[in-house]
């Protein structure tokens, strides 16, 4: 009898571990993560003399473009005849968001994938490879989410 209400008492603390929130600044988190407060994410490709190592990311050329694979807020300077990137195959990356911008004044950036389709949030038809953000537009930033195996994004 003793047993069995032991391994109750564990199955009872474990579920609450299972089910726990984690709040940064408040008592009573709302979420599995709550934050009362500012959020900080990494960013890459802007110079900024208080981030140590920060320096400008460039594309790559024709069929070699540089690879999306650090960072959230992601600052894209293309170049004449290096103008592309890549991020990674979305079935790897469940759940990632970017943020992409092209700091560029003159040239657009073109986006690729490793894996998943292109879809714009409203749209169940694929979007043709590549993605292009302007250099002159308001086409100039996109937040990009993996479903696990395609990428939406959003203009």
């Amino acid at each position: 009898m003793r047993k069995i209400l032991y391994t109750l008492l564990f199955i009872v603390f474990i579920s609450n571990i299972a089910t726990a929130q984690v709040g940064i600044n408040t008592t009573t988190p709302l979420s599995t993560l709550d934050i009362n407060g500012n959020l900080n994410v990494k960013e890459i490709g802007i110079v900024n003399s208080n981030v140590a190592g920060s320096t400008v990311f460039y594309g790559g050329p024709s069929g070699s473009a540089t690879p999306i694979d650090d960072g959230v807020y992601i600052s894209l300077t293309p170049t004449s005849g290096s103008d592309e990137f890549i991020l990674p195959n979305a079935a790897n990356v469940p759940g990632r968001i970017y943020m992409l911008r092209n700091v560029s004044n003159s040239i657009n950036a073109k986006i690729y994938s490793f894996g998943g389709q292109f879809f714009a949030k409203d749209s169940s038809t694929a979007t043709t490879s590549p993605l292009s953000l302007s250099a002159t537009t308001v086409t100039k930033t996109i937040i990009i989410v993996s479903d696990g195996q395609n990428w939406t994004y959003f203009f």
